[in-house]
């Protein structure tokens, strides 16, 4: 039994975003890539979990890619206050082939996400982090309208 009500949780406690992009797969990982460092994120580690389980399991997954992006002062500064932080790091933005030419990226705060499950307090400092993360992510949001 959870204890908490996941029905309960709304969209914007977990900073969930989404947007979707009308363009080719490779294409979007690349502007998504390029829009989140613009924003001051590094892309920590990437990876294709549908290469992967295509080749392991013979899956037949469309494209789907993972890129764990990391701005390194919010990091640092999350660090400062809980070291369980890490056990969320990077913060990973996933991007998915819905149908040919249309393209899902989605992602949520790890930031929030550590505050609700109890890695990181409920207080002034980490709401800053939270805040401050969350700009970030506002103007990566931002530069996927560019496309």
């Amino acid at each position: 039994m959870l204890p908490i009500d996941p029905a309960a949780i709304e969209s914007e406690d977990i900073g969930e975003k989404e947007a979707t992009l009308h363009m080719g797969h490779d294409e979007a990982v690349e502007h998504v890539r390029e829009a989140f460092t613009d924003a001051g994120f590094g892309v920590a580690t990437e990876f294709s979990p549908s290469e992967l389980l295509n080749e392991k399991v013979d899956a037949g997954r469309d494209p789907y890619y993972v890129l764990g992006a990391c701005n390194p002062n919010m990091a640092d500064q999350a660090l400062d206050v809980t070291k369980k932080i890490g056990g969320l790091f990077p913060c990973n933005v996933v991007v998915w082939e819905e149908e040919p030419g249309v393209q899902k990226v989605y992602h949520v705060s790890i930031m929030k996400l550590a505050r609700l499950a109890g890695m990181a307090p409920d207080d002034d400092a980490w709401q800053a982090i939270v805040d401050q993360t969350g700009e970030f992510v506002e103007a990566a949001w931002a530069n996927l309208d560019a496309a």
